[in-house]
């Protein structure tokens, strides 16, 4: 069990992918993505989402995610969030999105 104290820790907030290219270097299949914020601003993330979608339709897709982890080093690319996802039984990652479109930059709690 984790204390309420270590779940507000956890920065997560809604963003809108506005930028997906394949991630050629990574040691799993993966996407660079780049993420709008608002306010937070425009993070990088590598996301291994590859065999559920495509990179055409990733594109103004809104989507959650952790952005208070430090950035980390994925080949030569610079990871500075976290996008969540929920593991299907093929343990593909399905994107965790909002019910309905809201600001980027909004707090999830």
């Amino acid at each position: 069990m984790i204390s309420w104290e270590d779940f507000e820790k956890l920065d997560m907030r809604t963003g809108t992918i506005i930028e997906a290219l394949p991630f050629e270097k990574a040691k799993k299949t993966a996407y660079k993505l780049k993420i709008d914020f608002g306010q937070e601003g425009i993070k990088n993330s590598s996301a291994q989402i590859t065999n559920l979608y495509e990179l055409n339709e990733l594109v103004g897709k809104q989507i959650i995610a952790v952005i208070n982890f430090p950035p980390k080093q994925i080949a030569d690319f610079m990871s500075e969030c976290l996008v969540l996802g929920v593991y299907n039984q093929n343990k593909d990652v399905i994107l965790l999105q909002p019910e309905r479109q809201t600001d980027n930059g909004n707090k999830i709690g």
